[in-house]
C-alpha cells in the first residue's frame, strides 16, 4: 500500500535541515573566532613569559651591586664586645665582669689587627671579636686615638680567617653616591645598609672634644651596635668608619657620620707602630677666638710661642706687655699655606692631615705690617 507524503511535512523536513546546516556553520564560525582567540592569547602569554625575569635573572643592577659587595665583605666586619669589672655592693670585695658595650669592627690586615671605634673598646677589661660564622677570639688593645675615636686591636686567628677590607681614598667622592655600612646594630650581627654620600666636610666632636674633620655623613642606616663598622663604596671598598649617629632617640634618624678612610689610613698605621698618634703642631699656643674678636682682630692670635721650636727661632712672637702696663697683641696668623684662617679650629683642620717634619707657610700680622714665615712641624702631646 503506498503512502504519501504530506506536502507540508516535506517543506517542514527540508527547513529543518537548512536550519540545522545553517547552525552547524554559524557554531563552526564562532568555534573558529574562540580558537583563533585563544591561540592569540597563547602566543602573547609566551611572547610575555619570555620577556620576564627568571630565577636567575630576577636581581636589578642595583641589587646585585649590594649583594656583591655583602657576600664580598660581611666575612671582614665582626662584632666586638666590651667587658668590665664592677664590685659587689659599697664595700665588696667581690668583683664581677660584666657587658659595657659593644659595637663592631673590621679585618685590616693579615697579622689579626681589627680596627674598631674608641668609644666602643673605652674602659675594657676584657675584650672579644667574634666572626659571622661564629668563631670568637680574645682581643688584645694595640693603640687609641681618642681623637679621631679610633682603635686598634689584635686577635690570633688562623689566616684564612683574617679577609682585610681594601682601602679607597676618600678625598675624590661626591655627594650622591652610592654607600653601604656593614655592622650589628642592636646586636643583630652582620647586618647591610645602604644609602648614599650625604654631605661631606662635617666636623664631629670626640669624646676628648677634640674635632673630627671631613668627616662624611651618610643617610645609611646606622644604629647602636654600628659603630666601628665599615662605610664601604659601591665596589665594596672602605671610605670610613662608623662612628656617630645625630638622632634625638639615639636611634636611626638619616643622619649618620663616618672617620674618612684618609684619617684611617693615616692614624691606623701609627697605631699599630707606636700604640699612639702623632700629631703635627707648631710649638704654639693661641689666645681663644672669642679673645680675639672682642679686641676686633681677624686670624688668630699667638699666645705664647714654646722656646726651642722653629717657630720661636723664625721669630714668631706672642702677646706682650707695654711700659704702661698695657696688653699688646704679637703675632696674628691670617692664612696657611695661602688659605685664610679665622679660628683656630679653621687652623687646625689645616693641620690635622699633615705630620711632623712637614713645613707649612704662615702669613701673619703684627703692628699693621704683614710677613710669611716658613715654619716646621714637630710633634704635639
Amino acid at each position: 500500500m503506498n503512502s504519501t507524503r504530506s506536502p507540508f511535512l516535506t517543506l517542514t523536513l527540508v527547513a529543518m535541515t537548512v536550519f540545522l546546516v545553517f547552525q552547524l556553520r554559524e557554531n563552526k564560525r564562532r568555534w573558529q573566532t574562540q580558537l583563533d582567540a585563544l591561540a592569540a592569547l597563547t602566543n602573547r602569554a609566551e611572547r610575555v613569559s619570555q620577556t620576564l625575569p627568571t630565577e636567575t635573572n630576577c636581581v636589578n643592577t642595583s641589587e646585585a651591586e649590594a649583594i656583591t659587595v655583602y657576600k664580598r665583605v660581611s666575612p671582614s666586619v665582626v662584632a666586638v664586645a666590651n667587658r668590665g669589672l664592677v664590685r659587689s655592693g659599697f664595700f665588696g670585695f667581690q668583683l664581677y665582669e660584666v657587658p659595657q658595650g659593644a659595637g663592631s669592627g673590621f679585618v685590616w690586615d693579615k697579622k689579626g689587627h681589627i680596627v674598631s671605634n674608641y668609644h666602643v673598646v673605652h674602659q675594657a677589661n676584657t675584650l672579644t671579636v667574634t666572626f659571622p660564622d661564629g668563631a670568637r677570639y680574645s682581643a688584645t688593645l694595640v693603640g687609641v686615638a681618642p681623637d679621631y675615636d679610633l682603635a686598634v686591636l689584635k686577635i690570633d686567628a688562623p689566616p684564612d680567617k683574617l679577609i682585610p677590607i681594601t682601602v679607597a681614598g676618600s678625598r675624590d667622592l661626591q655627594v650622591g653616591q652610592q654607600v653601604y655600612a656593614i655592622g650589628n646594630p642592636f646586636g643583630l650581627d652582620t647586618t647591610l645598609s645602604a644609602g648614599i654620600v650625604s654631605a661631606l666636610g662635617r666636623t664631629i666632636t670626640s669624646m676628648t672634644d677634640r674635632k673630627i674633620y671631613d668627616v662624611i655623613q651618610t643617610d645609611a642606616a646606622i644604629n647602636p651596635g654600628n659603630s666601628g663598622g665599615p662605610l664601604l663604596k659601591a665596589c665594596g671598598r672602605l671610605i670610613g668608619v662608623n662612628t656617630a649617629i645625630l638622632s634625638p632617640s639615639g636611634a636611626y634618624a638619616g643622619i649618620g657620620f663616618a672617620v674618612p678612610s684618609d684619617t684611617v689610613s693615616r692614624v691606623v698605621p701609627q697605631l699599630i707602630e707606636k700604640g699612639r698618634v702623632t700629631r703635627a703642631g707648631l710649638g704654639v699656643q693661641f689666645l681663644p677666638d672669642h679673645v680675639t674678636a672682642r679686641a676686633d682682630i681677624e686670624g688668630v692670635a699667638v699666645y705664647a710661642v714654646l722656646d726651642q721650636t722653629p717657630a720661636a727661632r723664625e721669630g714668631l712672637e706672642g702677646i706682650g706687655i707695654n711700659r704702661l702696663g698695657d696688653l699688646i697683641f704679637g703675632d696674628v696668623i691670617t692664612a696657611v699655606d695661602g688659605t685664610p684662617v679665622r679660628t683656630i679650629e679653621a687652623l687646625q683642620a689645616i693641620l690635622d692631615p699633615r705630620k711632623p717634619g712637614d713645613r707649612v707657610t704662615l702669613t701673619v700680622a703684627r703692628a699693621d705690617k704683614t710677613r710669611e714665615l716658613a715654619i716646621t712641624l714637630i710633634e704635639e702631646r
